[in-house]
């Protein structure tokens, strides 16, 4: 509910609202992209892992997935600062269609590991991420990242139609 009610919100304010559509099409393609930067903090999950709260199969693809989308961000403002054309690149709709799978996967990833835990005692599951400070992640950053890589999208596709590809 956490993870579903915000997106939910937000593609149904997209769709049904021309005002709140152009809202996220006036946003600093620039700034959005260079948020994607605090991904980087994956590194957390990867730490969370070595020291035995969270388990393999979630925090190895969440952590390294998120480090490398967080680790491109700034290549990928430097090119829309250089180029802003860029922004209709192959390239730069890539690296958007990468981390919202990446984020994606995180989700289904920590949503299997939790369903195939058995509660054996001393068993590494991925319930520290339903309480807090670790809930942040999945009900207001996960969202929050998929809202901008749209955001990102949608202007890619705008500049793209501009320019005629």
């Amino acid at each position: 509910m956490g993870f579903g009610a915000p997106l939910l919100l937000f593609f149904a304010w997209l769709r049904l609202t021309p005002s709140f559509r152009a809202f996220v099409l006036s946003l600093d393609l620039r700034l959005i992209t260079g948020m994607q930067a605090w991904r980087w903090a994956g590194l957390g999950f990867l730490s969370l892992y070595a020291h035995g709260v969270l388990p393999a199969m979630f925090a190895l693809p969440a952590g390294l997935g998120d480090m490398a989308v967080g680790f491109a961000a700034p290549w990928m403002i430097l090119a829309l600062v250089r180029r802003p054309e860029f922004a209709a690149s192959r390239a730069f709709v890539r690296w958007n269609v990468l981390g919202m799978l990446d984020l994606a996967v995180a989700v289904a990833l920590g949503t299997l590991s939790a369903s195939l835990s058995t509660g054996a005692p001393g068993e590494i599951t991925t319930a520290p991420m339903a309480t807090l400070p670790l809930l942040v992640v999945p009900v207001f950053l996960v969202p929050l990242f998929l809202m901008l890589h749209t955001a990102a999208l949608m202007q890619s596709r705008r500049i793209a139609r501009g320019l005629g590809a």
